[in-house]
C-alpha cells in the first residue's frame, strides 16, 4: 500500500494540512495510520478520492454530517443530496475550466479569487492591533506557498489565521501588510474574478485586468504565531456544532457553555437554550464575552465551527475549514 504524508496528500488532493487534521479530529477522514512515536499522520493513495470529494462537497457549504451521509450512500435522501450537488459541481467546473483557461502564461504570482482573498483579510482583521505600539502587530502576516496562501493578525490577545487554497500556487514568500491598507481594496477585489499576489521593492502587488493596487509592506519580523499555537494547552474537550446555531444565542451576557455528554447548553441573561452538537472528552462549564465570541464566529468559514477546549481559563481555538482553514483563539472569561 502506498502511503502519503500529510504534505503529500494536500499536495494531491487539494486539502490543505490544517484541513485534513481538522477532517481527521471530526472523524470525517481519519489517516490510514498514525506513528504511535511522532504523532504524524500517514494517508493511503485510495484515500485522496474522498478527500477531494469531502473539498468538493465543502466548497458548496454541504454540513459535515451531510458529507458524512453523502459519502456513505446510505438512504435515498443521500442519493437525492449528492446529485443536487453533482449539478452545481458540473457548472463550477465549468467556469473553472474558463478560468484556468484565462491565466496567462508566465505569470509569477500566486493567484486566488478576488472575493475569496477580500473574504480572508476580513476574517483576519479583527485581530490585528490598532494602537501602533507595536507597528508589525497592526499588520497582517501573508505567507505564500506553492499549495497554500495563509494570513495571520495578532494583537498579542487575539489571534486569527486563515489558509486559501489558491488557483495557481508561487515560490515561497512571506510579507507583513498593514490591515488598514488591505482593507482600503476591498472593494476593488469583491469586484474582480481573480488577482495575483506578489512582492516587490517593499510592496505587495496585487494585479488583476490589467491594474494594479500597492500596498507597502511593514518590515519588521511577524511573531511566531506557530509557536503560539504549538504553546496551547492539550485539547481535552471538543465540540462541534452548527455555526449559525450559536451565533444565533450569542447575544446575552455574561454567555455561558455548559458542554456535557447530553448535549451543549448555552445560558445568559435571557434564559437557557439548548443546541445540538457533537462532544468528545469531559463535560466543562465556559464562559464568554459575546462581543468577544461572536466575532469569531461571524468571521467562520463553512457551516460548522469547532471548539478546542483545554481549560475554563485558557484560550479556546474556534476551528472551520472550508477552501482551506481559520483558526481563531478566544480568550474565556471568569464565570460568575
Amino acid at each position: 500500500m502506498t502511503e502519503l504524508t500529510i504534505g503529500a496528500m494536500a499536495r494531491a488532493t487539494g486539502v490543505t494540512a490544517s484541513a485534513l487534521r481538522f477532517y481527521d479530529d471530526c472523524g470525517l477522514l481519519p489517516p490510514a495510520r498514525v506513528d504511535p512515536v511522532t504523532g504524524y499522520r500517514y494517508y493511503a493513495e485510495e484515500q485522496c478520492e474522498r478527500a477531494v470529494s469531502i473539498r468538493r462537497l465543502r466548497e458548496i457549504g454541504v454540513p459535515l454530517e451531510g458529507v458524512g451521509r453523502i459519502l456513505g450512500g446510505d438512504s435515498a435522501a443521500a442519493a437525492q443530496l449528492l446529485d443536487d450537488h453533482v449539478r452545481d459541481l458540473q457548472q463550477r467546473a465549468r467556469a473553472a475550466a474558463v478560468v484556468a483557461a484565462a491565466i496567462k502564461q508566465g505569470l509569477s504570482g500566486v493567484v486566488l479569487s478576488g472575493l475569496a482573498l477580500a473574504d480572508a483579510v476580513g476574517q483576519v482583521r479583527s485581530a490585528a492591533a490598532v494602537d501602533g505600539e507595536f507597528p508589525v502587530l497592526t499588520g497582517i502576516f501573508i505567507e505564500a506557498e506553492s499549495s497554500s496562501l495563509t494570513l495571520t493578525a495578532t494583537d498579542r490577545y487575539r489571534l486569527s489565521t486563515r489558509t486559501l487554497v489558491p488557483r495557481q500556487g508561487a515560490n515561497t514568500w512571506a510579507a507583513v501588510v498593514a490591515a488598514e491598507e488591505l482593507a482600503a481594496v476591498d472593494d476593488w477585489l469583491r469586484q474582480i474574478d481573480e488577482v495575483s499576489l506578489s512582492t516587490e521593492a517593499g510592496f505587495l502587488v496585487l494585479a488583476a485586468d490589467g491594474t494594479e493596487r500597492r500596498c507597502p509592506l511593514i518590515d519588521e519580523p511577524f511573531p511566531d504565531y506557530r509557536a503560539v499555537l504549538a504553546g496551547l494547552a492539550t485539547v481535552r474537550t471538543r465540540v462541534l456544532v452548527q455555526r449559525e446555531a450559536l451565533i444565533a444565542v450569542t447575544d446575552g451576557t455574561p454567555l455561558v457553555l455548559s458542554i456535557a455528554e447530553s448535549g451543549l447548553t448555552v445560558r445568559d441573561s435571557s434564559g437557557t437554550r439548548q443546541l445540538p452538537a457533537t462532544i468528545s472528552g469531559p463535560p466543562i462549564d465556559i464562559g464568554f464575552a459575546p462581543e468577544v465570541l461572536r466575532p469569531a464566529l461571524a468571521g467562520a468559514v463553512g457551516p460548522d465551527v469547532m471548539l478546542d477546549i483545554s481549560a475554563a481559563d485558557q484560550p479556546v481555538a474556534v476551528r472551520s475549514a472550508t477552501d482551506g482553514d481559520l483558526t481563531t483563539l478566544v480568550m474565556p472569561i471568569q464565570l460568575p
